[in-house]
């Protein structure tokens, strides 16, 4: 393996980046889809985007989570084509060239021609396809872009013609008028669930008219209030209720007679209407007032008139209202006057706004249209007149406000209403209104013209689709989406535009004709032209004779995109046209993402197509994502600039860090996400440089062998580590099982957020643990077999969370992997070629438990040391471990106890089985579990838990549960709680515990003198440490450590030295030099003076290793010649330090030197004439 640089100095950008040129130079995603081919196929969507826009955080997120999966199921034995798509169709394309040419209206792009149109349309589809594929590539999604699916392409336009054909020949397509929602800035109907992405709040006019009702011996008016004056002119009917009580009121001011219901009389004007002047007034919002009136007796409601500014008439029920004529307001349509100007009835009147009358214009609302119709007011089929053009102007009937924008005209609708001495009341309100996702323009309800699917006969099938699918998180399948499906309606999927996929509809003038397309070929077979585009321009002038001789026109309506982007399973690889074996072998797909707004868009549309052709959902699998939002919570904005750009993050922090912050976020469970670039840096702080520094302690030691003269580091077999005395090795090896069965189970359930935590916790363990632990192992301190037991466990380890890894952070995987496999043979070119980890060996439950246990008790030992202000470096003399577990206790004191003792300093460990010895407990109801369950009861429990015996609390513990007033409370409902019990003769300055659920911790906190040298050994091989830090050396280079002792008490600390001579050391790696044993050509890298250590002064030194010759030896070599002895000396000095040790490890300890000029030959011993470094030589010196 190659040295690694310090984490400090490590870029991960930077090495992202080369590792894309490596993944380009070996072909990296065709390999792998070369080396999968024959493997079952899993089947991904890729929902289309648009490519007139660049990629923002919402994009990366729904990639990030498709490459994670499909690289994860790649690795479980999958054959995976990803395939990316491009939404080029429909109104956001339009938008952009309607904005772009000035075009204002339809006759604007028919006066330009739609083949110019559509030519312009189809050159900006693509603008942005190379920044997305750089964008998407460097987020290191693999996605095929070369062979990528576009919705404007002839063969899946084809298919979109097949899946319509085939709803038509099942009966679910139909021809009708339908009040939509529609955008006046797109001069289209919009669907329902595009209506309700936009909602904002605005102000609008609200007024009270009055409807003079014919014959009424009183002159009295019927009062209806709306929202939208501009529908007034279009007025045919009002509608009332007939489970409702109207009463007829005369104003005391005026004299006026109205007819309103009861509940609502209070929302008539109070004040006296002038000619001149119509007072303002306030109705409330229709859609928040929540009181409702129920009705009352005539007496109460008479008592209430009078007490306004209104007498009290009459009262009526709602049915003597049906069919009373009125006056219309104006006489636009006074053709219709034999059966419309009337009432009529319906129970989607309600009480809780306005009069309780509703004025009816059924080209722009859905229940108008339907009452209408349903009171022959208005003929189905028959062609109604919308007084409303495309562009949302007032028509030409319309001759008081022809060419008028509706939402402009409204201001002069209420002036002309106010001359006619029919406004009643004025006012204005503030609610929710929807406008346009994509001009931002308010959107009107407008009947028009439009080809349905019939969603409404599919509910039932559609709601048990559902049923078969699997979502996470599942509260939006079975809330959202159940929901939306619960309320669907008939789906308009024509549009009267020009860019989109045409209808394959041809009718005759009549309309007593028509006929249907389902391929290309059938075209041509009854037209006899030759079709090479399916564009409007390219087929609109194609015509059918029938066989009864009538010419056949295409209708002019163009596919909703939604309807393309929905026929995407079967289009993208142009079902049943090709791969026929391909589709039916492997439908419904396994996998689809995209974000929380598609339950009513993308998912919806797979959903109603898959549904009503094969009876069947579309997938079979789904992550939902919700919405990255900036920082302070707000929507992303290019305007605002609140976020940073996705290319600045990855060039700051590298997109694995990226996509781990994004994926370890609320945002993969359906909820917002408050975008931290800071976050970002934390995954790199607290993710990727504990595992790097993991990763560069293993490579260092590794070399450290090769340095000292071992054989190369080639890692043990799996099998033999199984077989590990070390109970380390045998936990790391379990909890590394542990991680690849976790990774494993939450990838199946496609879970994808639990998996980082879980990974933080394995990479804390494994560094601060086992590295940390392990050490002197690992550095070759216990022996070099034993040290290449623990390199081999920590190299599996490591090469087996990068397998487990790598679906999730491909570029850092990769990095360590390309470096780890260069002592495997055989060995995969990619990390991304190899298989995902099996879960090999047995997992040691009771092992990983121990460990863990292991870790709260130094926890709370170490908490203890911080109150009483006792530092590690100073040494106690006992800890009392308390738990009920004897073979955890077993494990404590046995083969766990050698690290718990170094790791706290303390000299022994009393484990103590009795709970009841150290502490008393009590027991608690836990009120946040049980408070909502319990409701009235909690008091009689709480009384009961908390008189709850010692012996009541630990058979509870025992049994996990217990029946309390008819109760079963089980371990989470109830807090135990330890309170330690301090022997009657000490302090708490003497003795203190801590505890942590079911296990207590006590120190014995008392001075020790006969501990004194310990803490002096250890207050001095801190300060190596750090001066070791100081000097920029890393854990492995090897230096020469010199001590001198200062002051009075220089004796005391050179005894202290003696009697801890093992421990510093192993500490240290080397023992701990007298100065005065220093050679001349010694060079000091870094000295330094301490003073009130322990109360003691010294000096220490650190150089490079340094030649020591054992002179007398030397000079006899030579038969006394000084001059020949001083050669030598010269020579072996000037020798690479590295390369002379493996010349003497390769001569087992000798070499010969022979290349002196003039000087004889002579054998130099390793040991006898000279020493390597003065370590060794003060080593010998002290053993002889």
């Amino acid at each position: 393996m190659e040295d690694v640089c310090e984490g400090k100095d490590y870029s991960f950008p930077k090495q992202e980046e080369q590792i894309l040129e490596f993944w380009d130079k070996i072909k990296a995603f065709e390999t792998q889809l070369k080396l999968t081919e024959h493997l079952p196929e899993y089947i991904f969507y890729d929902g289309p985007p648009f490519a007139t826009g660049l990629p923002h955080y919402g994009h990366i997120l729904a990639g990030t989570i498709k490459d994670i999966v499909t690289r994860y199921q790649t690795m479980t034995g999958h054959h995976v084509t990803r395939r990316f798509g491009w939404d080029c169709h429909g109104v956001p394309v339009e938008h952009e060239i309607d904005t772009k040419l000035g075009i204002k209206s339809k006759a604007d792009v028919l006066a330009m021609g739609i083949d110019n149109y559509n030519e312009e349309c189809r050159s900006i589809v693509t603008r942005y396809v190379e920044e997305w594929e750089k964008i998407v590539k460097r987020t290191g999604r693999w996605i095929d872009f070369q062979n990528d699916y576009k919705t404007m392409d002839l063969k899946f336009m084809e298919s979109i013609w097949w899946v319509f054909a085939q709803l038509h020949d099942k009966g679910l397509v139909y021809r009708g008028f339908k009040v939509m929602p529609y955008s006046t800035g797109l001069k289209t109907p919009l669907s329902n669930f595009e209506a309700n992405l936009n909602y904002k709040e605005v102000p609008d006019p609200e007024i009270m008219v009055s409807f003079p009702i014919i014959g009424d011996s009183q002159n009295a008016s019927f009062v209806a209030w709306t929202t939208t004056p501009w529908t007034l002119p279009s007025n045919l009917a009002l509608c009332i209720n007939v489970n409702f009580v109207y009463v007829k009121v005369r104003s005391k001011s005026t004299g006026s007679i109205y007819v309103v219901a009861e509940s609502r009389v209070a929302q008539l004007p109070k004040e006296k209407v002038k000619a001149e002047s119509i007072p303002n007034g306030s109705v409330g919002d229709m859609k928040n007032t929540k009181s409702k009136s129920k009705g009352s007796s005539a007496d109460k409601i008479k008592n209430s008139v009078e007490d306004s500014s209104y007498e009290l008439l009459e009262k009526m029920p709602g049915s003597s209202l049906v069919g009373m004529k009125y006056v219309p307001l104006f006489e636009y349509f006074m053709e219709l006057s034999d059966v419309a100007f009337k009432v009529v009835a319906d129970f989607y009147v309600t009480d809780d706004s306005g009069t309780g009358i509703v004025h009816c214009a059924p080209a722009f609302g859905e229940d108008d249209y339907r009452v209408c119709l349903e009171n022959q007011i208005i003929e189905k089929g028959a062609d109604l007149i919308v007084a409303v053009d495309d562009d949302g102007c007032f028509i030409e009937k319309i001759s008081d406000f022809n060419g008028r924008y509706v939402k402009d005209a409204d201001k002069d609708i209420i002036n002309a209403i106010k001359r006619k001495g029919r406004l009643v009341k004025q006012g204005s309100f503030t609610h929710s209104y929807p406008f346009c996702w994509r001009s931002e323009t308010p959107l009107i309800y407008r009947a028009v013209p439009s080809w349905f699917v019939a969603v409404e006969k599919l509910k039932d099938q559609l709601l048990e689709n559902n049923k078969q699918t699997y979502w996470v998180p599942d509260f939006v399948k079975e809330k959202r989406f159940h929901n939306w499906l619960e309320n669907a309606r008939d789906w308009a999927v024509s549009r009267s535009r020009f860019w989109g996929t045409p209808l394959p509809v041809w009718i005759s003038d009549d309309g007593e004709e028509k006929v249907v397309m389902d391929s290309i070929k059938k075209l041509e077979e009854l037209s006899g032209e030759k079709v090479t585009d399916l564009h409007r321009h390219k087929i609109d002038h194609i015509t059918i004779t029938s066989s009864s001789g009538r010419v056949l026109h295409r209708v002019d309506d163009v596919f909703d995109c939604w309807f393309e982007s929905g026929s995407m399973p079967y289009a993208y690889i142009h079902y049943p046209f090709e791969n026929v074996a391909l589709f039916e072998n492997n439908f419904p797909g396994h996998f689809v993402a995209e974000g929380l707004d598609q339950t009513r868009g993308w998912f919806y549309t797979l959903m109603v197509l898959s549904t009503a052709l094969f009876g069947k959902p579309a997938f079979r699998n789904l992550i939902c994502n919700g919405l990255v939002l900036a920082e302070d919570g707000k929507k992303m904005s290019k305007r605002l600039r609140n976020y940073p750009s996705p290319s600045e993050v990855i060039n700051d922090y590298g997109a694995d860090a990226l996509r781990l912050y994004m994926i370890n976020s609320p945002v993969v469970r359906a909820e917002p996400l408050r975008f931290r670039k800071d976050g970002v840096y934390g995954v790199v702080k607290d993710v990727f440089l504990p595992w790097y520094n993991a990763y560069r302690f293993l490579v260092q030691n590794a070399k450290r062998l090769e340095i000292e003269g071992s054989r190369p580091f080639i890692p043990i077999d799996r099998n033999t580590l199984e077989n590990s005395s070390n109970v380390l090795d045998q936990w790391i090896n379990s909890a590394t099982q542990s991680l690849v069965h976790f990774v494993r189970q939450e990838m199946d359930g496609y879970r994808l957020y639990t998996v980082v935590p879980y990974l933080l916790k394995f990479l804390d363990n494994l560094t601060n643990i086992y590295v940390r632990f392990n050490r002197k192992r690992l550095k070759g301190r216990t022996g070099e077999e034993d040290c290449r037991t623990a390199l081999s466990t920590l190299y599996h380890v490591l090469l087996t969370s990068c397998k487990a890894m790598a679906p999730f952070t491909p570029f850092f995987t990769e990095i360590l992997y390309q470096n780890l496999r260069k002592v495997r043979k055989g060995a995969e070119e990619s990390i991304h070629y190899c298989s995902f980890p099996e879960e090999e060996g047995k997992r040691g439950e009771r092992i990983e438990q121990s460990v863990s246990r292991m870790m709260t008790i130094i926890d709370l030992a170490r908490n203890i040391r911080e109150r009483h202000n006792k530092p590690l470096k100073t040494p106690l003399r006992e800890m009392v471990v308390v738990h009920p577990d004897k073979d955890f206790l077993d494990d404590i004191a046995g083969k766990l106890r050698e690290y718990v003792l170094e790791e706290l300093n303390i000299r022994s460990i009393v484990p103590c089985n009795d709970p009841l010895k150290y502490a008393s407990l009590r027991a608690e109801p836990d009120f946040s579990v049980l408070g909502k369950r319990l409701g009235k009861l909690m008091g009689v429990v709480t009384k009961e838990v908390k008189a709850m015996s010692q012996e009541d609390i630990l058979a509870f513990e025992k049994d996990g549960e217990v029946t309390i007033s008819a109760h079963c409370l089980k371990l989470s409902d109830i807090k135990v709680i330890r309170e330690f019990k301090r022997p009657d003769n000490m302090t708490e300055k003497e003795i203190d515990a801590a505890g942590d659920g079911d296990v207590l911790v006590v120190l014995d906190l008392r001075p020790d003198e006969s501990l004194f040298e310990a803490g002096v050994a250890r207050e001095v091989v801190n300060r190596i440490q750090k001066l070791r830090k100081k000097a920029g050396l890393e854990p492995t280079d090897v230096v020469e450590v010199y001590f001198k002792p200062l002051g009075r008490d220089a004796s005391t600390l050179q005894q202290v030295l003696d009697s801890q001579e093992l421990y510093i050391r192993e500490a240290i790696g080397s023992p701990l030099l007298p100065s005065d044993l220093a050679p001349p050509h010694a060079v000091i890298l870094c000295e330094e003076t301490f003073h009130g250590i322990s109360n003691l002064s010294f000096t220490v030194s650190l150089s490079r290793t340094a030649l020591v010759f054992n002179s007398d030896a030397v000079l006899k070599l030579y038969k006394g010649n000084t001059k020949f002895a001083q050669g030598l000396q010269v020579y072996l000095m000037s020798r690479d330090s590295c390369n002379l040790k493996s010349e003497f490890q390769a001569g087992n300890g000798k070499i010969k030197v022979d290349c002196i000029e003039n000087q004889p030959d002579v054998g130099v011993v390793l040991g006898e004439h000279a020493f390597l470094s003065v370590g060794d030589y003060y080593l010998k010196m002290r053993t002889e």
